[in-house]
């Protein structure tokens, strides 16, 4: 019994001596290269696998991506739960019904009409679901996937692929063609241009945000180690990602809005466009 007591006195002895140590590291920020130790987390983690005679490249941000998702949906599977007999929604159930109603009513408020809202809603919100989760996971200190450009760029692309084909679905080639035409046919460079730019406006808005809110998260883990971070993670990591994913999904759903509303409004005054047209060329005319 006695060696027993001597030989856990001798280990928690240690094991204090040790935590103090670590402690006291982590704290010692005149001996810490506050640049060098940020500058490595922000390198990209990357793998490479063999596949026949080709190399798979795999980095930090695709395995995080899957992750953060897996464990979103888990989450979003138990704040839901199972469907009761008596047909009562739990709490969850009545919350995401909610969320549901608010994307679709903010969809018909930028022009589209209740069928076109709902159907593109499941799209709008998986674009908030997966980038709320990419971003709030650097809570937990795991890299975001954002702060790789490629993420945010490959979100960009995506939506704005999305933004053509709903487009073209909901009011077809011709009324496609009328939106990269009106208010004159001159603006047809601009709009499309305008394609270029919109997912470029979204890749480094939520880059821009992710990073900087991840390199200040590492500075202050790096200079106060307690309690600070954790309080700000609460911010940076996961309000602020909540927003950039608010943000990203609101511009997707109003880019498909802009596109059925202009269209909209042509068919119910086609002879003010056509007015129009007529004094433009004439303008032309006269400049030429």
């Amino acid at each position: 019994m006695t060696m027993a007591l001597v030989l856990a006195g001798s280990w928690l002895s240690e094991f204090f001596a040790a935590f103090a140590e670590q402690f006291a590291e982590r704290f010692d920020i005149a001996h810490k290269d506050i640049g060098a130790e940020i500058s490595e987390a922000i390198m990209q983690v990357q793998m490479y696998f063999n596949v026949g005679d080709y190399k798979l490249l795999i980095t930090d941000a695709v395995i995080v991506t899957w992750l953060a998702v897996i464990i979103f949906i888990i989450l979003l599977n138990v704040l839901i739960g199972k469907p009761s007999k008596d047909l009562k929604l739990t709490k969850g159930q009545a919350l995401i019904i909610s969320l549901t109603e608010l994307v679709i009513n903010t969809a018909m408020s930028f022009g589209m009409n209740r069928k076109q809202a709902e159907e593109v809603t499941p799209m709008i919100m998986t674009f908030g679901i997966v980038i709320t989760a990419c971003n709030s996971i650097s809570y937990f200190h795991l890299p975001p996937p954002a702060k790789n450009v490629a993420f945010p760029i490959g979100c960009a692309i995506t939506a704005i692929i999305y933004v053509i084909v709903m487009s073209i679905k909901f009011v077809g080639f011709k009324g496609f063609w009328v939106t990269l035409t009106t208010p004159i046919s001159i603006m047809l460079p601009f709009k499309l241009l305008d394609y270029v730019v919109k997912p470029l406006s979204l890749s480094l808005r939520l880059f821009g945000n992710v990073f900087a809110a991840f390199v200040f998260m590492e500075f202050l883990s790096i200079s106060v180690p307690l309690i600070l971070p954790g309080v700000a993670g609460l911010w940076f990591d996961i309000v602020d990602g909540l927003i950039q994913a608010i943000v990203f999904s609101y511009l997707t759903m109003s880019y498909i809005g802009e596109n059925v509303e202009t269209v909209n409004e042509y068919n119910e005054h086609p002879e003010e466009h056509q007015k129009k047209k007529k004094k433009n060329k004439k303008s032309e005319a006269v400049a030429a």
